[in-house]
């Protein structure tokens, strides 16, 4: 007896997935000589020598088996301790889940909160992952606008008036990507206290906690509404460790045992070793003071990109106190999008940036700029830009 042959397609909630723009931009300028990044977000520091080391020892020592699937029993309280002793907060470890990076810890949240009936509210701009995670979950989407005269801060009253009883989860990331703006603690305490009242949930996604100048401070979300907040982070930003694929959630027992649930057949467990790296990272004193020698030359660099921007025609870049990027606003007067914009910039300059609508709409008429590059090629880059800028 013969079969007729089937005909095989993908998952319809594959097609729902957005490629990422900005790495269309990226593959274009993979085929160009002479070109210079400042596209990417990752620290160009090397991770701190302490935290390799304790790697290689972990491994030395048998850290090469599975792991309880939240995380190391040490690792985890180490977590714990350092909200402690940075932030005063309390934190139980049964409350913590160790994940591969804070791209997990979102997907996690996502899938165990939000089914086809709710609605999570994204800011707009807002890094890209959050609205596809929210697609494969299927849940409804609304963005928030962050508007530049608000200093790209969530508005309280906007945001009120988007909740309804469908919306199950508000999405906030501060310091913020792509803008590199932060939250005053009275935004902070006022969001709060609204997913207090409305009962919805905050996936606040923080992993550039420590990368802040002229003495802004970073609140983070537990410390306000700890029983409705899932709080994301990495170990990327911080340590310069993205390629270890590290970071953790914290959140109320009853959503971390679903995240734990769900992540014991994704993940199972992060690497053994990498997990005792993280406990080095978060107690060894010498990796503190790396992350602190990164964030004086993240600040030096800064203050070199904003100088130079406000000095060039058709630019004008917004201040930001956190983060590692700068987010500029294109002149109107050229009549060209964010993505004709960087496509110019890359074909008349050999200089990648990004532009706004990678991050939403509300990004139309803006670029994001990373500073984390080693400042030769920044300064290159920037000689670069304002040549092919003073031709227009």
């Amino acid at each position: 007896m013969k079969y007729k042959k089937r005909k095989y397609f993908l998952a319809g909630r594959i097609n729902l997935l957005q490629r990422s723009k900005i790495r269309e931009l990226f593959e274009k300028a993979r085929n160009m000589e002479n070109v210079i990044s400042l596209g990417i977000g990752e620290p160009d520091f090397d991770t701190p020598e302490v935290i390799k080391e304790a790697a290689k020892r972990a491994i030395d020592e048998g850290y090469t088996h599975y792991t309880p699937n939240a995380g190391i029993p040490e690792f985890r309280e180490a977590i714990a301790e350092y909200y402690k002793t940075h932030y005063k907060a309390d934190v139980s470890p049964d409350n913590i889940i160790v994940t591969a990076g804070a791209y997990e810890a979102t997907y996690l949240a996502f899938e165990s909160l939000l089914e086809k009936d709710d609605d999570v509210i994204i800011p707009d701009p807002a890094f890209v992952c959050y609205v596809e995670d929210a697609k494969i979950a299927e849940a409804g989407i609304l963005r928030i606008p962050l508007r530049e005269e608000n200093k790209f801060q969530v508005d309280p009253d906007e945001l009120v008036e988007l909740i309804t009883k469908r919306t199950r989860v508000l999405v906030i990331n501060y310091p913020n990507n792509p803008t590199g703006a932060v939250l005053t603690k009275k935004t902070v305490k006022a969001i709060a206290d609204m997913a207090e009242d409305y009962n919805i949930y905050i996936l606040s996604d923080e992993p550039y906690e420590h990368f802040l100048y002229e003495g802004a401070k970073h609140y983070p979300m537990i410390k306000f509404a700890p029983d409705n907040t899932i709080l994301a982070n990495s170990f990327s930003k911080t340590f310069a460790m993205t390629g270890w694929r590290l970071g953790f959630a914290i959140a109320p027992k009853q959503v971390i045992k679903d995240m734990i649930k769900l992540h014991a057949y994704i993940i199972g467990n992060v690497t053994s070793f990498i997990q005792i790296a993280g406990i080095t990272a978060l107690r060894d004193k010498r990796s503190w003071e790396a992350v602190e020698n990164m964030r004086k030359v993240y600040a030096e660099r800064r203050k070199l990109v904003l100088k130079r921007l406000n000095n060039m025609p058709h630019i004008t870049p917004f201040k930001p106190k956190g983060a590692f990027y700068i987010w500029a606003k294109i002149d109107p007067e050229l009549d060209m999008t964010s993505e004709d914009f960087a496509n110019w910039l890359l074909d008349n300059a050999g200089v990648v940036v990004i532009p706004g609508t990678a991050f939403g709409k509300q990004g139309e008429g803006w670029i994001r700029i990373s500073y984390a590059t080693e400042k030769e090629k920044l300064i290159e880059a920037l000689n670069r830009m304002e040549e092919a800028l003073s031709k227009l």
